[in-house]
């Protein structure tokens, strides 16, 4: 798969009425599917649509998004949602002060309008809305929370939204929704989608408890075959990602080496999507329950049964009693396991993928059971090339926001990685000039400009909205080589040719 996307734009500026055309034109594509197309992402004044570069054409998806478009009905007024809000957030004075109101008429005003859902992103479930009345304009915080409960309301500039799960975020909280506008568990699981509208009413009442956990492993599989006796760092079930899901927010997932989670899984005969387990940095202790055929593929570690060690790209027998550990290698950081058959999971939105940010699944922990979805006839002692992890230059292409002067910058000189996770990497070295700018989708591999002229690469669990300008693209065949970044190694930009 090569993920490649292109924007569509509507407007120029804030403006309901070219949102709900995107939102209809939306509607339509989904009512249309053409293969290839792997999300459609709105945003306040453009749509996003990504497409795998393997299956479609971007000429083929710009046909297609033609012929809807001629098609399109004129937009009609949304859904409208009435959100109960009780107005008692920490922010609330201090916003009446700046603006001069008292607290009552800041709720009398927050509460008027009819509200345009612009997009859905950020946390899964976040809803931008707007416009938001003048008089209540204010920047965001210069410093963000770290930590934001869920389900508070918020404004900044001439938006206002509700944040669905505790997270970080820079906006002024001036109340709480008694309503959940994001539940896993629940049907619908998004109480809004872009184009709807909304009606805050104050109101009185109890905050909502944080949305549950979905659960994706099952209690008790089918075929166990193995126990875990100790966790690693981040132990996470992986397939080929979550798709058409980013105009709720939620995000892509899948394994960050592609490369090698495509490798292990080709090891035990496995589709190259199928389930099987992120290991990041340190691995866990595994007993075996039942004869299995399993390959470990990827860099940070090299797996050990009963103490001996196994080479990395390579499948493997393993009987009922045996210990399955894993050793540190120090070089990369994630390693991927592949049971012969896949590892049997529940679904959601049509993957198997653990969404931390979205509590969709969760980490391993000691004590779980892993089974194999399927019976499969593989053998141990097959071995693959598997690429060394050499000090490599990473190739950048040009961004939404692009200008000569930022991917200068960019390639002057080394990067160092301060730290890294699934939603991105955060670089220190040369600034390079950016700036915030209306939200919009946020591409993968996008390298993204903080406020302080840092770049970070954005990767799959990276929020699907954001407001910041995006100068360079990671070429898709270097993301792999990116996911095995460690804290403190450099990395060297260059242009592609």
């Amino acid at each position: 798969m090569r993920l490649l996307g292109f924007y569509l734009p509507f407007s120029e500026a804030l403006d309901p009425q070219a949102s709900a055309r995107m939102h209809r034109l939306v509607q339509a594509l989904l009512a249309d599917p053409l293969p290839g197309v792997t999300d459609l992402v709105p945003g306040y004044v453009k749509l996003y649509l990504e497409f795998d570069a393997e299956r479609v054409s971007r000429a083929q998806v710009e046909r297609w998004v033609r012929r809807n478009l001629e098609q399109t009905p004129s937009p009609q007024a949304g859904r409208l949602v009435e959100i109960p809000v009780r107005y008692d957030g920490p922010d609330l004075a201090w916003v009446a002060l700046q603006t001069g109101l008292t607290t009552d008429e800041v709720v009398r005003l927050h509460s008027s309008p009819l509200y345009h859902v612009f997009a859905v992103g950020f946390t899964p479930g976040f809803p931008f809305l707007g416009p938001l009345p003048e008089r209540l304009r204010l920047p965001r915080r210069s410093t963000p929370r770290p930590q934001v409960p869920a389900h508070a309301v918020a404004i900044a500039g001439s938006q206002t939204g509700i944040y669905p799960l505790p997270s970080p975020g820079g906006w002024h909280l001036i109340g709480s929704a008694l309503s959940q506008v994001y539940n896993p568990q629940r049907e619908p699981v998004f109480l809004l989608e872009a184009g709807d509208r909304v009606q805050f009413v104050p109101a009185e009442g109890q905050t909502p408890p944080v949305p549950a956990e979905h659960p994706l492993l099952p209690g008790e599989p089918r075929r166990p075959v193995l126990r875990v006796e100790e966790p690693g760092l981040l132990d996470l079930v992986l397939d080929g990602g979550r798709r058409m899901a980013g105009r709720f927010g939620l995000a892509a997932s899948g394994a960050l080496d592609t490369r090698s989670a495509g490798l292990a899984n080709r090891l035990v005969g496995n589709p190259a999507g199928a389930p099987l387990l992120e290991l990041t940095l340190k691995g866990p202790v595994l007993s075996v329950l039942a004869p299995v055929v399993v390959a470990f593929a990827g860099y940070g570690m090299l797996p050990l049964v009963n103490d001996e060690p196994v080479g990395a790209a390579r499948s493997f027998s393993l009987r009922r009693g045996d210990v399955l550990g894993f050793r540190p290698t120090g070089e990369g950081a994630r390693g991927y396991l592949a049971l012969a058959g896949g590892i049997e999971s529940g679904r959601f939105w049509g993957s198997a993928s653990t969404d931390l940010r979205g509590r969709l699944g969760r980490a391993l922990r000691a004590g779980d059971v892993l089974g194999v979805a399927e019976l499969r006839g593989a053998r141990g002692g097959f071995a693959l090339g598997q690429p060394a992890l050499t000090p490599r230059q990473v190739r950048l292409l040009p961004g939404p926001q692009y200008t000569p002067e930022a991917l200068k910058a960019l390639c002057a000189a080394p990067y160092e990685l301060v730290s890294g996770d699934r939603m991105g990497l955060r670089l220190a070295g040369p600034e390079v000039p950016g700036g915030e700018l209306i939200s919009e989708a946020t591409p993968l591999g996008a390298v993204q400009i903080t406020t302080q002229g840092q770049p970070i690469v954005l990767l799959n669990d990276r929020g699907r909205i954001g407001g910041y300008a995006k100068p360079a693209l990671v070429h898709p065949a270097d993301l792999a080589w990116l996911a095995q970044l460690r804290p403190g190694q450099k990395v060297r930009f260059v242009r592609a040719g």
